[in-house]
């Protein structure tokens, strides 16, 4: 049954926005789609797993998720607990197997570790469930949390798709790449360190938006949430007007940081319209 409910938790509808900016991000450096599958794949399974876990009662409580019933709800508690390690240890087999050479495996572990561990997307989700019905906080406060939770495994899935797309740019010369000199590598990867932070806070600002403006049919999700349990939102900080136009703000800082790749990153330049218009 735990293969099954990991299969559940996984295959489910989704967005899948974390394994497409690997895939992009390897493509727009010059790499090659079959070279990012496996660490994209992972990417996905850290992605679940935390979805698995915030769900449970112990955290966000939440019954409804991608519009069917969540996996502690469909199987049991001690399951999902289950299924949540599962995913994880196996996104880490799944790098070190299957990129190649180890080296190159290993800084895409790193990458991902630091993207979902104490300093990144966990310790975002403690801060965010620490800061629930408590006076005082701010906007800085908002952003850090979302600096972690969020944006801190989109930085983890640019970075390890740029880093699998420059390897290649580097090793196969009858690749079409970029093939970038060593020295511009720096200044690449900071350029979309920038553009995944500002795609993650604009994906969590149409999150809060949708959480108090969509219905459940939509979003797949239970609407109103996050004022019910005193969450930080952008929506609860800012009002829903101000939300939006820091929405427009940070999405077009996120195209900006794009234009060190120029036509190579057009369908990163797409995702960030969709998260600007999305309605679920």
């Amino acid at each position: 049954m735990l293969i099954e409910a990991m299969r559940y938790s996984l295959l489910g509808p989704g967005k899948r926005l974390r394994p497409l900016l690997v895939v992009m991000a390897c493509e727009a450096c010059g790499g090659l789609v079959e070279k990012a599958t496996p660490a994209a794949c992972a990417l996905e399974m850290v992605h679940a797993y935390s979805l698995v876990h915030d769900d449970l009662p112990a955290m966000d409580d939440d019954d409804l998720r991608r519009g069917r019933p969540t996996c502690h709800k469909q199987f049991d508690e001690a399951t999902a607990i289950l299924v949540g390690d599962g995913l994880l240890t196996l996104a880490f087999e799944i790098v070190s197997r299957e990129v190649q050479p180890g080296a190159l495996a290993a800084r895409c572990c790193l990458e991902l570790a630091r993207g979902a561990g104490v300093a990144g997307m966990v310790g975002g989700q403690f801060e965010d469930l620490a800061w629930e019905r408590r006076a005082g906080g701010t906007m800085a406060v908002l952003q850090d949390i979302h600096h972690k939770k969020t944006g801190a495994l989109f930085r983890a899935a640019i970075r390890i798709g740029a880093i699998l797309g420059l390897e290649v740019s580097a090793s196969q010369p009858d690749v079409h790449c970029i093939r970038r000199p060593d020295a511009d590598r720096g200044k690449l990867l900071a350029e979309l360190d920038g553009y995944a932070e500002s795609l993650g806070l604009a994906f969590q600002i149409s999150d809060d938006l949708l959480d108090v403006e969509s219905s459940a049919e939509k979003t797949g999700k239970r609407v109103g949430k996050d004022a019910a349990v005193g969450k930080l939102t952008y929506p609860g900080l800012l009002g829903i007007a101000a939300s939006r136009k820091k929405l427009d703000e940070v999405c077009s800082a996120a195209v900006e940081h794009l234009a060190i790749l120029g036509e190579r990153a057009n369908y990163l330049r797409e995702l960030v319209q969709l998260i600007q218009n999305r309605d679920r």
